[in-house]
């Protein structure tokens, strides 16, 4: 069965991310490891990786990934931002690579006023350098698949494929799948027979070995509108089919996926509710711990 969690408040501590996780019967959590909005970022004490770790090894959270700051642009065309980009993204790695986060989730970026064919040069530059100063971690980049709002790439697996192929230590990167961004990018999953054939492109261009991850997101927005809105499961756009064809595809059994949907609706905790959704699609639904 796939691994089912969300992104967690670090709020009071990083172990209460996994905490939380766990008293909403999460399988794995994804985190911030700084404010997502500041470049700075206050330094990890051992006891902070102490009691994560125990967290983990306590409650049986698995998988823990962070997702990167969304002020990091590996794509801009202008180097004072692209160089504070590339500084901020090793400090990303390395507090990833205390905790024992599997990867971090990166935006891979926006070309703003050069060109798509500049932007994706100027990532596999900025990876190129990021692995340079970071050598022999084990915590991967996983670069998110987009919705296109905007400048930003990484909305047509192509240009994923151009990243995986081009960057030097490509092993150090994989891939994390956004529903909610496909969705937008023009990507169907609705039929079994679209969703079929999404995986099968994804496949003859990133290669479903690449995928590590998955963030579950209905949208706000049409199909193929390039607008990034999350929505709870079922009520958006996508609708509940896609989750269904997604969560008992056996290619994806120890996959986690993440959810990203809005955390309060109506004074109601949402996490819990939209799990719940998500359980009921598995064929085969596994006994919860209680």
């Amino acid at each position: 069965m796939p691994l089912l969690g969300a992104h967690m408040s670090i709020a009071g501590g990083y172990y209460k991310a996994v905490e939380a996780a766990a008293r909403f019967d999460m399988d794995c959590v994804q985190i911030f490891t700084k404010n997502n909005n500041q470049w700075r970022a206050k330094p990890i004490s051992d006891e902070d990786v102490r009691l994560f770790r125990e967290a983990m090894d306590e409650t049986g959270v698995q998988k823990p990934c962070a997702h990167a700051s969304y002020l990091i642009n590996l794509a801009s065309p202008k180097d004072e931002l692209w160089e504070k980009s590339i500084d901020s993204f090793v400090i990303e790695l390395e507090r990833a690579e205390q905790f024992g986060l599997l990867g971090v989730v990166l935006h891979p970026g926006s070309y703003v006023s050069s060109s798509p064919e500049e932007g994706l040069a100027r990532i596999v530059a900025a990876l190129d350098e990021i692995h340079r100063r970071a050598p022999g971690l084990s915590t991967q980049t996983w670069l998110e698949t987009t919705a296109g709002q905007g400048t930003n790439l990484g909305y047509q697996f192509e240009e994923l494929q151009y990243l995986l192929e081009n960057v030097k230590e490509a092993e150090r990167l994989g891939v994390c799948l956004d529903t909610c961004h496909i969705f937008a990018a023009g990507y169907a999953m609705n039929t079994k027979a679209e969703y079929e054939a999404t995986f099968k492109k994804l496949d003859s261009t990133i290669g479903l070995d690449h995928l590590k991850g998955f963030h579950l997101n209905d949208s706000k927005k049409e199909f193929g509108s390039r607008v990034d809105r999350h929505e709870h499961i079922g009520e958006g756009f996508l609708g509940i089919e896609p989750f269904q064809h997604l969560l008992n595809d056996k290619r994806f059994a120890n996959h986690p996926m993440y959810l990203e949907t809005p955390k309060e609706q109506d004074d109601r905790e949402m996490d819990p509710v939209n799990l719940k959704t998500l359980r009921a699609l598995l064929k085969s639904a596994p006994v919860r711990k209680k």
